[in-house]
């Protein structure tokens, strides 16, 4: 398999060039998986049929799962792999693989995830309070295909994503071509809020009593208050839905269900596959950004959590009926995180103009996937909402970023 470059651009070192030493098994694992993807000998999986009537590519599906800052130190590195075992051992050798992903923007969350979805870099409010102005992928789709506010969703963890739900624009998108925003932490914390302002705190050192007062958080009318923002005319959340959330709740607080943010997003967005298999879905994964705290194994225990999180997405694609075959799901950072030595601690943010932080990687799987590839050629963030939007059938729109070839549009 030949390695694409681009004529001019500079030459980027092989995937997990690092001068630290690695244990000679790690590196063998490593330099195989390479050495498979080079030689073709990994067969692709499987693609949808497209529908050769018009450009638009019937019943296809996109899912995008965004994870917030990792270097690549501690993900696609010699060294940094034994953190990402499912995303390098069992994606990777059927993947269209970007090891140069950059953020030339803002590297802050909502600016960063807003610039992925518009196609633009967004250089607005770092914390959600203003939407970001141009149309995101969610506009363009629902308005371009007149589709139903079920068939976008974004679940994350981060509520600054509120805005995202829609952007002002003057070319008529906005707010009414959203999508439905769901922040299953927010429910937990409603519910515990709730109890404290109506004096029944004796309930919060009660397991038992807190299952009870999450349910009855449950049982109200006011979803966006617990971080549901559903446009569906209905008057109450589907039950099928709130049954199944209602079990995940009993099972956290018994300890037999998800035991961080990241594993609650995850749980939601199943559910949400299973119930609506909407056509344009992002997840975001945000236990990784516990490195603002300063802890840098349970930053590192985030990336190992997003890596299985993101495997078991995908594991429900391939055996989800309304996915299999047919769906096209990316896997990026938002940015990485400042280098070791720096003036803002390192690890523990993502705000210095350094190649550390500006550094990232993407990964692209399923139905628009020709063939398995590592691209050398470096890419921009932003070229991954047109790319996706020409997937989904939407007219181009205009944006900074340009359509990546490698995919099949």
């Amino acid at each position: 398999m030949e390695k694409s470059r681009t004529a001019g651009a500079p030459t980027a070192p092989q995937i997990g060039e690092d001068p630290s030493h690695q244990s000679e098994s790690s590196r063998r694992a490593f330099l195989q998986a390479a050495a498979l993807l080079a030689a073709g000998t990994m067969m692709p999986l499987a693609r949808a049929h497209e529908d050769a009537s018009s450009n638009t590519r019937s019943g296809q599906k996109v899912i995008l799962v965004v994870i917030g800052g990792v270097r690549r130190a501690e993900s696609f590195s010699q060294e940094g792999i034994q953190n990402i075992p499912h995303l390098f051992g069992d994606l990777l050798p059927h993947a269209l693989f970007y090891p140069y992903a950059r953020n030339e923007g803002v590297t802050a969350h909502f600016n960063a995830i807003s610039s992925i979805l518009t196609g633009n870099w967004q250089r607005v409010d770092d914390w959600g309070k203003l939407a970001p102005t141009t149309p995101t992928l969610f506009e363009q789709f629902r308005k371009q295909h007149r589709v139903g506010p079920s068939d976008t969703w974004v679940v994350a963890s981060n509520k600054a994503l509120t805005s995202l739900i829609g952007a002002s624009s003057a070319s008529g998108y906005g707010p009414p071509y959203g999508a439905n925003v769901v922040f299953p932490k927010q429910l937990m914390l409603t519910a515990v809020v709730d109890a404290l302002r109506r004096g029944r705190t004796a309930n919060m050192a009660d397991r038992n009593k807190v299952e009870a007062e999450l349910e009855s958080a449950m049982e109200g009318s006011n979803y966006e208050g617990l971080g549901w923002n559903v446009f569906d005319a209905a008057a109450s959340l589907d039950p099928r839905v709130q049954a199944s959330l209602k079990a995940a709740i009993a099972n956290f607080v018994r300890g037999g269900g998800p035991t961080s943010g990241d594993e609650l997003t995850f749980f939601m967005t199943r559910e949400i596959m299973r119930k609506f298999a909407p056509s344009v879905l992002t997840v975001a994964f945000s236990d990784v950004e516990v490195a603002h705290f300063g802890t840098y194994s349970m930053h590192i225990a985030g990336i190992r959590t997003a890596d299985r999180l993101a495997y078991q997405i995908w594991q429900e694609v391939q055996s989800n009926p309304a996915y299999r075959n047919k769906t096209t799901m990316v896997i990026l950072p938002e940015f990485g995180r400042d280098p070791d030595g720096s003036s803002t601690n390192g690890f523990f943010n993502h705000r210095a103009n350094e190649e550390s932080t500006r550094d990232a990687w993407m990964m692209a799987l399923g139905s628009a996937v020709e063939q398995p590839q590592i691209i050398e050629r470096p890419v921009l963030h932003i070229d991954l909402c047109p790319t996706l939007a020409g997937l989904l059938g939407c007219s181009p729109l205009e944006t900074q970023g340009t359509v990546l070839k490698e995919l099949r549009v």
